[in-house]
């Protein structure tokens, strides 16, 4: 993944993408005013819906284009 970047704040799930094509879940998220995508046939995307409105630190980059959201980690607080 290139021009990583660690964000802190409330992880907001806007909405289901479609499956990929192996069946494996896929969302849409906002963190930090970003907006990024699970990364395709990623296991974090079976946990990711653990963080909605929950306060995460994760990396934001771009994945072959696609902004992608990775190493999503909550933040006691």
């Amino acid at each position: 993944m290139k021009s990583t970047t660690v964000h802190t704040g409330t992880l907001e799930i806007i909405q289901r993408e479609p499956s990929s094509r192996n069946g494996n879940p896929r969302y849409l998220v906002r963190l930090d005013g970003y907006t990024a995508k699970t990364a395709v046939d990623s296991s974090e995307a079976y946990s990711i819906t653990n963080f909605d409105g929950k306060l995460v630190k994760a990396e934001i980059g771009l994945y072959y284009g696609t902004r992608t959201v990775q190493n999503i980690k909550k933040v006691n607080s």
